[in-house]
C-alpha cells in the first residue's frame, strides 16, 4: 500500500452519534455548500468551509472530479464508522465514478485554521 503524506490521521467513529443523518444521506445529493450551475450535463458546486464548520452526510452517485481552491485540513467520516483526516492543497483534484449502486456517502469538516473551499463538477447523464 502507498504512503500518503497527506493524511494525518485514521480512525474510527461512533456512528450513532450521527444516525439521523445517515439514514437520510443515501437520499441527500447536496455534494457542495452552494450550486453554482446546473444543467442536464453538469452540476457545479461550492463547497466553502470555515474552520469548525461541517458538510452533512451526502450521496455522490455520479461521474464527479473536485479541485481544492483553497488549502485547510479536512476530517471526512465514512459510514462504515471510519475516518481520515487529511491535508487539502490547492490545486488537488480528483476524480471519481459512483453509481447509485456504488454511492459514496460521506461527510467533511474543516478541522483546520484556515477556509477549506472547493469546486465540485459533477457529471450527468
Amino acid at each position: 500500500m502507498e504512503a500518503r503524506p497527506d493524511i494525518v490521521e485514521e480512525g474510527i467513529f461512533d456512528t450513532s452519534d450521527f444516525a439521523d443523518e445517515l439514514e437520510s444521506a443515501p437520499g441527500n445529493f447536496e455534494v457542495g455548500t452552494t450550486m453554482w450551475f446546473e444543467n442536464d450535463r453538469i452540476r457545479v458546486w461550492e463547497i466553502l468551509l470555515r474552520p469548525g464548520e461541517r458538510g452533512a452526510f451526502h450521496s455522490h452517485i455520479t461521474k464527479y472530479f473536485w479541485t481544492v481552491v483553497e488549502a485547510s485540513r479536512g476530517l471526512q467520516r465514512f459510514t462504515d464508522g471510519t475516518f481520515v483526516v487529511r491535508d487539502y492543497l490547492v490545486g488537488e483534484t480528483k476524480y471519481l465514478e459512483h453509481t447509485p449502486e456504488t454511492a459514496l456517502i460521506h461527510d467533511l469538516e474543516n478541522v483546520g485554521s484556515s477556509p477549506l473551499r472547493f469546486v465540485t463538477v459533477e457529471l450527468l447523464g
